[in-house]
């Protein structure tokens, strides 16, 4: 091979290098990549933090239409922890409000026995964030959550297995709803 066409290819190559980094980078200049928790500038001139959007919204009581409150109350606590953080509780300036519903279906059953071995508790979780003041829906939206736990012989250890799913699942909701209302006043600057 010629000493010209290896300089031709090691020119193609170069050149298909260089588009392959500048290309990308053209693209993403055009996107805007901001701190989540970072100060946010308003329209008015203030600055705000997303932080300090979560921690003034209100809560209202969970209702489910399970027959017990474990999971409402667990997914209540998580909300508030996550929105206020341990601040200083500021004026309410939004409402949230959460329904759930909490079911537990039998995913495995004992062989020759024909008793559950396993169960599947799933939450579906919708809520409405609102400004308070106005009564105007911001947003809204769903999340759902699923948590596997065994069935043994011993009723203590069936209810623990229980409660333990619950508290999972809803936990993670809570993760859920939190970092999507958290982008929503992210992107609201």
């Amino acid at each position: 091979m010629s000493s010209s066409n290896e300089n031709d290819i090691s020119r193609r190559r170069f050149i298909r290098l260089a588009a392959s980094i500048t290309l990308p980078a053209l693209t993403a200049a055009g996107c805007q990549v901001r701190p989540l928790y970072g100060t946010l500038n308003s329209a008015d001139g203030s600055d705000q933090s997303v932080p300090d959007e979560l921690a003034a919204i209100q809560i209202e009581p969970i209702s489910d239409t399970y027959s017990e409150e474990d999971a409402a109350r667990v997914l209540y606590n998580e909300l508030t922890f996550k929105f206020e953080r341990g601040t200083q509780r500021p004026e309410k300036l939004y409402r949230l409000k959460v329904l759930i519903d909490l079911n537990s279906s039998e995913v495995g059953v004992e062989q020759l026995a024909d008793v559950p071995a396993a169960y599947t508790m799933t939450m579906n979780a919708t809520y409405v964030l609102s400004d308070r003041a106005t009564d105007k829906t911001l947003t809204t939206g769903r999340s759902f959550a699923s948590a596997s736990y065994d069935f043994s012989t011993q009723r203590f250890a069936n209810l623990r297995a229980k409660r333990d799913a619950e508290e999972r699942v809803a936990k993670t909701v809570a993760d859920d709803i939190q970092s999507r209302i958290a982008a929503y006043f992210a992107t609201m600057s």
